[in-house]
């Protein structure tokens, strides 16, 4: 299980990506300033840093710059507020992996933070995903209901890939909101049963069944 050190001092955000990370099988250790941030990732116990550049104390590219200097190697992807081509420049060259700004889609980041992964442990990429006869192409964005072949828009897309990612699993709405329309989604917003309704118009009734006063399930094969 790959371990992810999250470096945010907004909790509202760290929060967010925490739980997002958590539900998709990642092990997560949330530190809120640099010197914190510092001192974990010298431990050498973690797999990928999510780290952001308005932080107290060092700032992120301090972190970043010392982490280098120190020889830890570990992958490290920049979420700021920052999005000037200065700022990105000086990050990418100052040792960071990747570069996201705020504010951003969780679905993103999640992609991102496995490629990352990925790149480091040479692991090959899973391009298809299946439940059954069901089937999701991440390259061609398509999926396979029996000998159907079904289009998806893109936000249908990242809903059936979150369902494929954990069959037989229970989603919650808030879950599902979270991941699919980022943190700033509304709560008591119906989107997700309208979804939801779309892809069983395209994939079938059975698909996807619903578990009363709980959410969302994919059957498992």
């Amino acid at each position: 299980m790959n371990r992810i050190l999250i470096v945010e001092d907004e909790d509202r955000i760290a929060s967010f990506i925490e739980k997002g990370l958590r539900a998709n099988g990642f092990t997560t250790t949330v530190v809120g300033d640099g010197d914190a941030a510092y001192d974990y990732a010298l431990t050498g116990g973690f797999d990928l840093i999510v780290l952001d550049i308005g932080l107290p104390g060092r700032d992120g590219f301090t972190v970043l710059r010392q982490l280098r200097e120190a020889r830890v190697t570990v992958p490290v992807l920049v979420l700021t507020a920052r999005d000037s081509v200065r700022d990105t420049v000086a990050g990418l060259e100052g040792g960071a992996d990747d570069w996201m700004t705020k504010p951003f889609r969780f679905e993103e980041l999640l992609a991102r933070v496995r490629l990352r992964l990925r790149t480091a442990a040479r692991a090959p990429e899973v391009t298809v995903l299946r439940s059954g006869e069901l089937s999701l192409d991440l390259r061609t964005r398509r999926a396979r209901s029996g000998s159907r072949t079904v289009d998806l828009t893109a936000r249908e897309f990242v809903l059936l890939e979150l369902f494929l990612r954990h069959p037989g699993q229970v989603l919650a709405r808030e879950q599902i909101l979270s991941h699919v329309w980022g943190y700033d989604f509304d709560p008591g917003s119906n989107i997700v049963d309208v979804y939801v309704r779309a892809l069983r118009k395209k994939l079938g009734a059975e698909r996807v069944e619903t578990v009363r006063g709980m959410g969302y399930r994919l059957p498992g094969p």
